[in-house]
């Protein structure tokens, strides 16, 4: 953990340090910055250097577990913002279980389609283990 004079007594971090610890590329950081999901502070010449906070880090954290649930950068970029606006955790409650309940169709339907898939594949396979053997009987007979 780098220790920064641009912030407070808060633990920082570098970009190099959040991209070890999520094993990320400093790459994806600045694409999570580029949305907005990301603002670090900046230090040294000219601002080059990122300095990020545990709010970040916190945010990052969220973005990676909404992409593991299959959202949108979009979608989480709002409910990290809803989380951190009102103490009230009410609507951001009610808008995750609308973003889940989407994307538990989504999912279902995506199922629904790979078990017709798979029924395909296994009438295909049956079907081609019944040619291959009246093309084994007539070539023993």
């Amino acid at each position: 953990m780098a220790n920064s004079a641009v912030t407070t007594a808060s633990p920082s971090y570098t970009i190099s340090e959040l991209a070890r610890e999520f094993d990320l590329t400093t790459r994806a950081i600045r694409f999570y910055e580029d949305c907005g999901l990301l603002s670090p502070e900046r230090s040294g010449p000219n601002g080059r250097n990122r300095v990020y906070t545990a709010r970040d880090r916190t945010r990052l954290k969220l973005t990676l577990r909404g992409k593991r649930l299959g959202l949108s950068l979009a979608e989480i970029k709002e409910l990290v913002d809803m989380y951190e606006s009102p103490r009230d955790t009410v609507p951001q409650l009610k808008k995750f279980l609308v973003v889940l309940a989407a994307h538990r169709e989504q999912l279902e339907q995506q199922l629904a389609d790979l078990q017709v898939t798979l029924e395909e594949v296994s009438s295909h396979e049956r079907e081609a283990r019944r040619l291959l053997g009246e093309f084994e009987r007539k070539k023993r007979a």
